[in-house]
């Protein structure tokens, strides 16, 4: 099995360069580590089931020889490696075919591990508390011995931590004896993985092994905040919302406004976080939002959230009772499934807002407004060169599908 580490690119190298290195790798393995459902995407992550150590042995070892191996979490599938390594870093970006200028986070066994690499202030311990392990990402200044790769915070001063929920992500990185990047298990730009089927459809041949442990129970990334400055600041909204981080350090501690437009994303500025990408988690078909009926002439599939209106070629339900938590665990798998049907022009969403599911209830109201902030770029236009033309394509000098979206905004 070729060993990452002998990728001769540096931690800045573009994944355009090493490219060819990124094909060299066998067949990926399959490593089941407990025992879970059928695969589809009700049936989430069982936490408490049996887990085989021996297997997470196996890819720590892989993590550690310099291989790259992908994990779950409560969240989605995350491509791990060796933060600690300049040339594992590097292989990351380059089986993902990501933009440099886009950082990673860094996965930690536990608080104090996590916080032992950057400059945590009384905020951060208070969250810290409240939400790991969890799905909530904190960026901070990095202390200056850090010993995480400089590719992973793409050169700037802050670095991205968390740590995740799910118990065998954190066996793993106890395992490896090292923490651990994981960005989302994909081609860069395309949707999402939340089970390890959606890994070896992106990555099969270009990492050394998936751990499964079956579909992911939340279904989107962790939420990003930014706690760099004197108020708080949320860079990629999920499943920890921003009135629960109201609820713990106080609203006045908390910057409101969105941090970025992802439409105002220039294509060259290193970005302050994962997730900012004008364009993010696409599948390979137009995707229409605010879909209350058919377009003329179209054959469309809908992603429903409520009872689907009449019309459609095809209809997949992201939630028949309009629930923001099971439309998110179900939101990209629906996605992967909605573009890969035959004889269909496009993908049409309904419209998230107004739901009386999230009447009164500020959480709900914000995991509709995390969806939105998914769904809405994955609908904008993106770079021709880099959308993949199928489930293993977007190779360095491949050319990509054709792209059209829609000017709708998200719900």
């Amino acid at each position: 099995m070729t060993n990452h580490t002998e990728d001769p690119a540096s931690a800045g190298t573009t994944a355009s360069a090493v490219g060819d290195a990124a094909r060299t790798v066998p067949a990926t393995r399959r490593l089941r580590v407990a025992a879970h459902g059928t695969g589809d995407d009700d049936t989430a992550i069982v936490d408490q089931a049996p887990i085989d150590q021996v297997t997470i042995d196996q890819a720590a070892s892989l993590l550690r020889s310099g291989a790259l191996v992908a994990f779950p979490t409560e969240t989605v599938y995350g491509l791990g490696a060796d933060a600690t390594s300049d040339a594992a870093v590097a292989a990351v970006y380059a089986a993902k075919g990501r933009p440099s200028r886009n950082p990673l986070i860094v996965h930690a066994a536990d608080a104090d591990a996590a916080l032992a690499l950057v400059r945590a202030d009384e905020r951060a311990v208070r969250l810290a508390a409240a939400f790991w392990p969890g799905p909530l990402t904190m960026v901070m200044p990095r202390r200056p011995d850090c010993p995480i790769a400089d590719a992973a915070t793409a050169g700037g001063p802050t670095l991205a931590v968390r740590v995740p929920a799910l118990t065998v992500a954190r066996r793993l990185i106890r395992a490896a004896g090292r923490p651990l990047v994981g960005p989302s298990a994909n081609r860069s730009g395309h949707v999402s993985p939340t089970t390890a089927d959606h890994v070896l459809a992106d990555l099969d041949g270009r990492i050394a092994a998936v751990l499964d442990a079956g579909p992911c129970r939340v279904g989107v990334e962790s939420t990003v905040i930014d706690l760099s400055g004197p108020l708080l600041r949320v860079l990629r909204p999920g499943a920890v919302t921003l009135s629960m981080l109201r609820r713990v350090i106080g609203a006045d501690a908390v910057d409101g406004a969105p941090a970025i437009d992802g439409g105002r994303d220039d294509g060259h500025t290193a970005l302050p976080s994962p997730g900012m990408l004008g364009s993010h988690y696409a599948p390979r078909r137009q995707v229409r939002l605010n879909a209350a009926a058919p377009l003329p002439g179209h054959r469309e599939v809908l992603l429903a959230f409520g009872p689907p209106p009449a019309g459609f070629a095809a209809v997949l339900p992201l939630s028949v009772n309009a629930d923001p938590v099971e439309a998110a665990r179900r939101l990209y798998a629906r996605l992967r499934e909605a573009d890969a049907l035959d004889d269909i022009d496009g993908i049409a969403v309904a419209p998230l807002d107004r739901r009386p599911a999230a009447a009164g209830n500020a959480d709900a109201a914000d995991l509709l407004g995390a969806l939105g902030d998914r769904l809405g770029r994955a609908a904008a236009p993106r770079p021709q060169a880099s959308m993949p033309a199928g489930p293993q394509a977007g190779l360095a000098g491949e050319t990509p599908r054709d792209r059209h979206h829609t000017d709708i905004k998200p719900a």
